[in-house]
Protein backbone atom coordinates (compact mmCIF):
# COMPACT_ATOMS: atom_id res chain seq x y z
CA UNK A 1 0.00 0.00 0.00
CA UNK A 2 1.53 3.75 -0.82
CA UNK A 3 1.23 4.80 2.57
CA UNK A 4 2.60 4.67 6.36
CA UNK A 5 1.24 2.09 8.78
CA UNK A 6 0.04 4.98 10.42
CA UNK A 7 -2.33 6.18 7.73
CA UNK A 8 -3.13 3.04 7.10
CA UNK A 9 -5.03 2.23 10.25
CA UNK A 10 -7.24 5.05 9.48
CA UNK A 11 -7.38 4.56 5.81
CA UNK A 12 -8.61 0.90 6.20
CA UNK A 13 -10.90 1.65 8.93
CA UNK A 14 -12.76 4.61 7.11
CA UNK A 15 -12.74 2.48 3.58
CA UNK A 16 -14.68 -1.12 5.93
CA UNK A 17 -16.76 2.04 6.95
CA UNK A 18 -18.24 3.74 3.91
CA UNK A 19 -18.18 -0.12 2.14
CA UNK A 20 -20.51 -1.48 4.65
CA UNK A 21 -22.79 1.34 4.93
CA UNK A 22 -22.86 1.84 0.59
CA UNK A 23 -24.25 -1.96 1.07
CA UNK A 24 -26.51 -1.82 3.36
CA UNK A 25 -30.47 -1.17 3.09
CA UNK A 26 -33.69 -2.22 4.49
CA UNK A 27 -33.59 -5.93 3.69
CA UNK A 28 -29.87 -6.63 3.79
CA UNK A 29 -26.04 -5.67 4.99
CA UNK A 30 -24.39 -5.21 7.81
CA UNK A 31 -25.14 -4.91 11.66
CA UNK A 32 -22.57 -4.76 14.16
CA UNK A 33 -23.48 -6.66 17.38
CA UNK A 34 -20.52 -4.86 19.54
CA UNK A 35 -17.41 -2.83 19.39
CA UNK A 36 -15.47 -2.68 23.04
CA UNK A 37 -11.79 -2.71 24.02
CA UNK A 38 -10.45 -5.88 24.77
CA UNK A 39 -7.08 -7.22 26.34
CA UNK A 40 -5.13 -10.29 24.96
CA UNK A 41 -1.64 -11.94 26.06
CA UNK A 42 -0.56 -12.77 22.30
CA UNK A 43 -2.29 -9.64 21.16
CA UNK A 44 -2.26 -7.01 23.70
CA UNK A 45 -4.82 -4.36 23.79
CA UNK A 46 -7.52 -3.68 20.88
CA UNK A 47 -10.49 -3.78 19.88
CA UNK A 48 -13.13 -6.69 20.08
CA UNK A 49 -15.75 -6.18 17.11
CA UNK A 50 -18.73 -8.61 16.33
CA UNK A 51 -20.75 -7.97 13.67
CA UNK A 52 -23.38 -10.08 11.63
CA UNK A 53 -23.71 -9.75 7.45
CA UNK A 54 -26.88 -10.55 6.08
CA UNK A 55 -26.45 -11.67 2.53
CA UNK A 56 -30.05 -12.45 0.57
CA UNK A 57 -29.27 -11.47 -2.54
CA UNK A 58 -25.42 -13.02 -2.38
CA UNK A 59 -27.49 -16.21 -2.03
CA UNK A 60 -28.36 -18.54 -5.04
CA UNK A 61 -32.40 -18.43 -5.71
CA UNK A 62 -32.10 -21.94 -5.13
CA UNK A 63 -30.81 -22.33 -1.84
CA UNK A 64 -33.17 -19.35 -0.64
CA UNK A 65 -36.12 -21.58 -0.64
CA UNK A 66 -35.22 -24.36 1.74
CA UNK A 67 -32.64 -22.23 4.00
CA UNK A 68 -33.75 -20.66 6.97
CA UNK A 69 -33.25 -16.82 7.23
CA UNK A 70 -30.25 -17.08 9.57
CA UNK A 71 -28.27 -19.48 7.33
CA UNK A 72 -28.16 -16.50 4.98
CA UNK A 73 -26.11 -14.41 7.81
CA UNK A 74 -22.36 -14.48 7.92
CA UNK A 75 -20.86 -14.15 11.63
CA UNK A 76 -17.68 -12.10 12.25
CA UNK A 77 -15.43 -11.95 15.15
CA UNK A 78 -12.61 -9.60 15.00
CA UNK A 79 -9.58 -8.50 17.60
CA UNK A 80 -7.52 -6.04 16.48
CA UNK A 81 -4.83 -4.79 18.20
CA UNK A 82 -2.95 -2.68 15.58
CA UNK A 83 -0.85 -3.59 13.70
CA UNK A 84 -1.88 -7.57 14.64
CA UNK A 85 -5.10 -8.88 14.46
CA UNK A 86 -7.42 -12.11 14.14
CA UNK A 87 -10.73 -12.41 12.30
CA UNK A 88 -12.84 -15.89 12.33
CA UNK A 89 -15.82 -16.20 10.39
CA UNK A 90 -19.00 -18.45 10.60
CA UNK A 91 -21.61 -19.54 8.42
CA UNK A 92 -24.98 -21.14 9.75
CA UNK A 93 -25.02 -22.86 6.53
CA UNK A 94 -21.96 -24.55 6.52
CA UNK A 95 -21.77 -24.94 10.87
CA UNK A 96 -18.78 -26.99 10.75
CA UNK A 97 -16.86 -24.84 8.64
CA UNK A 98 -14.89 -21.48 9.75
CA UNK A 99 -12.37 -19.12 7.81
CA UNK A 100 -9.27 -17.67 10.43
CA UNK A 101 -7.23 -14.78 8.58
CA UNK A 102 -4.44 -13.49 10.66
CA UNK A 103 -3.39 -10.36 9.98
CA UNK A 104 -0.01 -8.66 9.99
CA UNK A 105 1.18 -5.42 9.41
CA UNK A 106 5.41 -4.65 7.98
CA UNK A 107 6.20 -1.30 6.91
CA UNK A 108 8.03 -2.50 4.03
CA UNK A 109 7.02 -3.33 0.18
CA UNK A 110 6.49 -7.29 0.66
CA UNK A 111 9.70 -8.31 1.12
CA UNK A 112 8.77 -10.16 4.58
CA UNK A 113 9.49 -14.05 4.14
CA UNK A 114 7.29 -15.05 6.80
CA UNK A 115 5.52 -12.70 8.62
CA UNK A 116 3.48 -14.52 10.53
CA UNK A 117 6.24 -16.79 12.21
CA UNK A 118 4.95 -20.17 10.83
CA UNK A 119 6.76 -23.29 11.23
CA UNK A 120 9.04 -25.80 9.15
CA UNK A 121 5.62 -27.66 8.38
CA UNK A 122 3.39 -24.79 8.41
CA UNK A 123 5.73 -23.29 6.10
CA UNK A 124 5.83 -26.33 3.91
CA UNK A 125 1.97 -26.49 3.22
CA UNK A 126 1.87 -22.04 3.05
CA UNK A 127 0.65 -20.90 -0.47
CA UNK A 128 1.64 -17.58 -0.85
CA UNK A 129 -0.05 -15.24 -3.44
CA UNK A 130 0.80 -11.24 -4.05
CA UNK A 131 -2.38 -9.04 -4.19
CA UNK A 132 -1.24 -5.71 -6.13
CA UNK A 133 -4.18 -3.44 -5.78
CA UNK A 134 -2.85 -1.82 -8.57
CA UNK A 135 -3.91 -5.00 -10.83
CA UNK A 136 -6.62 -4.36 -13.74
CA UNK A 137 -7.50 -8.34 -13.06
CA UNK A 138 -11.33 -9.06 -13.02
CA UNK A 139 -12.85 -12.31 -12.21
CA UNK A 140 -16.00 -14.30 -11.30
CA UNK A 141 -16.06 -13.26 -7.72
CA UNK A 142 -15.08 -9.52 -8.77
CA UNK A 143 -18.52 -9.34 -10.26
CA UNK A 144 -20.43 -11.46 -7.27
CA UNK A 145 -18.86 -9.13 -4.64
CA UNK A 146 -19.96 -6.34 -6.89
CA UNK A 147 -16.33 -5.04 -6.53
CA UNK A 148 -16.12 -1.46 -8.65
CA UNK A 149 -13.79 -0.92 -11.49
CA UNK A 150 -11.24 1.37 -9.76
CA UNK A 151 -8.12 1.93 -11.87
CA UNK A 152 -5.23 2.97 -9.71
CA UNK A 153 -2.36 3.31 -12.64
CA UNK A 154 -4.47 6.58 -13.56
CA UNK A 155 -5.01 7.34 -10.61
CA UNK A 156 -3.64 10.63 -8.80
CA UNK A 157 -4.53 11.84 -4.69
CA UNK A 158 -4.61 15.65 -5.02
CA UNK A 159 -4.02 15.94 -1.21
CA UNK A 160 -0.93 14.19 -1.33
CA UNK A 161 0.60 14.05 -4.84
CA UNK A 162 0.85 9.94 -4.66
CA UNK A 163 0.05 7.93 -7.77
CA UNK A 164 -0.64 7.22 -10.38
CA UNK A 165 0.48 3.35 -9.36
CA UNK A 166 2.82 2.23 -12.25
CA UNK A 167 4.64 -0.87 -12.95
CA UNK A 168 7.09 -1.82 -10.39
CA UNK A 169 5.35 1.05 -8.01
CA UNK A 170 5.94 -1.10 -4.97
CA UNK A 171 9.66 -0.93 -5.31
CA UNK A 172 9.73 2.79 -5.87
CA UNK A 173 6.83 4.13 -4.14
CA UNK A 174 7.42 6.18 -0.69
CA UNK A 175 5.83 5.51 1.80
CA UNK A 176 4.87 2.12 1.55
CA UNK A 177 3.67 -0.68 3.85
CA UNK A 178 2.00 -4.35 3.43
CA UNK A 179 -0.57 -5.79 5.00
CA UNK A 180 0.31 -9.89 5.84
CA UNK A 181 -2.82 -12.10 5.75
CA UNK A 182 -2.71 -15.71 6.50
CA UNK A 183 -6.37 -16.97 5.59
CA UNK A 184 -6.51 -20.33 7.04
CA UNK A 185 -10.11 -22.10 5.49
CA UNK A 186 -11.54 -25.38 7.73
CA UNK A 187 -14.12 -27.22 6.11
CA UNK A 188 -14.80 -31.04 7.26
CA UNK A 189 -17.43 -31.52 4.94
CA UNK A 190 -16.97 -34.96 2.96
CA UNK A 191 -16.92 -34.53 -0.75
CA UNK A 192 -17.34 -31.01 -0.77
CA UNK A 193 -15.22 -29.18 1.87
CA UNK A 194 -12.01 -28.54 -0.57
CA UNK A 195 -14.39 -26.99 -3.65
CA UNK A 196 -15.74 -25.16 -0.72
CA UNK A 197 -12.06 -24.09 0.46
CA UNK A 198 -11.37 -22.82 -2.97
CA UNK A 199 -14.25 -21.09 -3.65
CA UNK A 200 -14.46 -18.79 0.35
CA UNK A 201 -10.38 -18.02 -0.49
CA UNK A 202 -11.04 -16.46 -3.38
CA UNK A 203 -14.21 -14.07 -2.32
CA UNK A 204 -12.03 -13.73 0.56
CA UNK A 205 -8.99 -12.41 -2.30
CA UNK A 206 -11.30 -10.84 -4.48
CA UNK A 207 -12.97 -8.14 -0.91
CA UNK A 208 -9.45 -8.06 0.23
CA UNK A 209 -8.10 -6.44 -3.47
CA UNK A 210 -11.37 -4.57 -3.24
CA UNK A 211 -11.01 -2.99 -0.17
CA UNK A 212 -7.55 -2.26 -0.37
CA UNK A 213 -7.90 -0.59 -4.01
CA UNK A 214 -10.91 1.70 -2.38
CA UNK A 215 -8.53 2.61 0.45
CA UNK A 216 -6.41 4.03 -1.42
CA UNK A 217 -8.71 5.47 -3.71
CA UNK A 218 -10.57 7.32 -1.83
CA UNK A 219 -7.23 9.07 0.06
CA UNK A 220 -8.21 12.11 -0.72
CA UNK A 221 -11.75 11.48 1.80
CA UNK A 222 -9.60 10.53 5.03
CA UNK A 223 -5.90 11.71 4.65
CA UNK A 224 -5.36 13.88 7.95
CA UNK A 225 -8.25 12.31 10.02
CA UNK A 226 -7.22 11.26 13.66
CA UNK A 227 -7.52 8.08 15.22
CA UNK A 228 -10.29 9.52 17.51
CA UNK A 229 -12.22 11.01 14.54
CA UNK A 230 -12.42 7.55 12.87
CA UNK A 231 -13.86 5.97 16.87
CA UNK A 232 -16.55 8.69 16.48
CA UNK A 233 -17.50 7.91 13.03
CA UNK A 234 -17.64 3.66 14.04
CA UNK A 235 -20.10 4.78 16.68
CA UNK A 236 -21.93 7.39 14.34
CA UNK A 237 -22.22 4.49 11.66
CA UNK A 238 -22.92 1.48 13.50
CA UNK A 239 -26.36 3.69 14.74
CA UNK A 240 -27.25 4.52 11.37
CA UNK A 241 -26.66 0.85 9.87
CA UNK A 242 -28.91 -0.22 12.98
CA UNK A 243 -31.77 1.98 11.46
CA UNK A 244 -31.03 1.51 7.92
CA UNK A 245 -31.64 -2.23 8.39
CA UNK A 246 -34.86 -2.00 10.10
CA UNK A 247 -35.89 1.22 7.39
CA UNK A 248 -38.64 0.00 4.95
CA UNK A 249 -37.42 0.01 1.38
CA UNK A 250 -38.10 3.67 -0.43
CA UNK A 251 -38.58 3.70 -4.57
CA UNK A 252 -35.73 5.32 -6.23
CA UNK A 253 -31.73 4.42 -7.21
CA UNK A 254 -29.29 3.30 -4.51
CA UNK A 255 -27.06 6.18 -5.45
CA UNK A 256 -28.05 9.26 -6.93
CA UNK A 257 -25.65 11.61 -8.99
CA UNK A 258 -21.97 11.68 -7.64
CA UNK A 259 -20.50 8.86 -4.93
CA UNK A 260 -20.52 10.65 -1.03
CA UNK A 261 -17.82 10.98 1.20
CA UNK A 262 -18.60 8.60 4.32
CA UNK A 263 -19.24 11.99 6.24
CA UNK A 264 -21.47 13.61 3.84
CA UNK A 265 -23.54 9.56 3.67
CA UNK A 266 -24.05 10.08 7.47
CA UNK A 267 -25.58 13.50 7.46
CA UNK A 268 -27.78 12.18 4.76
CA UNK A 269 -28.63 8.79 6.62
CA UNK A 270 -29.16 10.88 9.99
CA UNK A 271 -31.30 13.50 8.43
CA UNK A 272 -33.91 10.60 7.38
CA UNK A 273 -34.15 8.91 10.35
Amino acid sequence: MPMSMEEYEIGISYTIMKMEQQNTNSKEGVEVLQQVPFEDEKLGKGQYTSKDYHLQSKIPSWMKGFAPASALTVHEESWCAYPNSRTVIKCPLFSKCSLTIDTVIRPDNGCSENAHNLSSEQLAAREVEVVDIASQSRDYWSKVISAPNVDLTAFRSQRTSRGPLLKGWMDSCRPVMTTYKLVIMDAPIWGLGERLEDCIIAGERALFLACHRLCFAWIDEWYGMTLDQIREMERQTDLLLKKTLKKPAKAGSKHDGKRKTLKEEIVAVGSCT
